[in-house]
């Protein structure tokens, strides 16, 4: 099992930055990768970025391409998920996830995921 818990929510007003954070513990060799993905209110949960432990590659939605950064601790077992310019469009709660796999932003392929942090973007 391998457990995420995500940190870093808050309100900010249009055009700011907030960094989340997930921390992994548990089987944490088991996962390849991590994602984040969002959910707003009356909508589907949504793919927003996600980085490759071990080779670093990262991979974006087009909503976020150029706002947002995903990197990662590897000695903390960490993902961060740096958000700047953002949009009151970017309300939602946030989750990290955990995959065994290379780099997918399928939510069927992720094993594991967080509570949630929610994230809201004043106008």
């Amino acid at each position: 099992q391998v457990q995420l818990v995500e940190s870093g929510g808050g309100l900010v007003q249009a055009g700011g930055s907030l960094r989340l954070s997930c921390a992994a513990s548990g089987r944490t060799f088991s996962m390849n990768a991590m994602g984040w993905f969002r959910q707003a209110p009356g909508k589907e949960r949504e793919f927003v970025a996600a980085i490759n432990w071990s080779a670093g590659a990262t991979y974006y939605a087009d909503s976020v391409k150029g706002r947002f950064t995903i990197s990662r601790d590897n000695a903390k077992n960490t993902v961060y998920l740096q958000m700047n310019s953002l949009k009151p469009e970017d309300t939602a709660v946030y989750y990290c996830a955990a995959t065994g796999r290379y780099l997918v932003r399928s939510q069927q392929s992720y094993d594991y995921w967080g509570q949630g942090t929610q994230v809201t973007v004043s106008s």
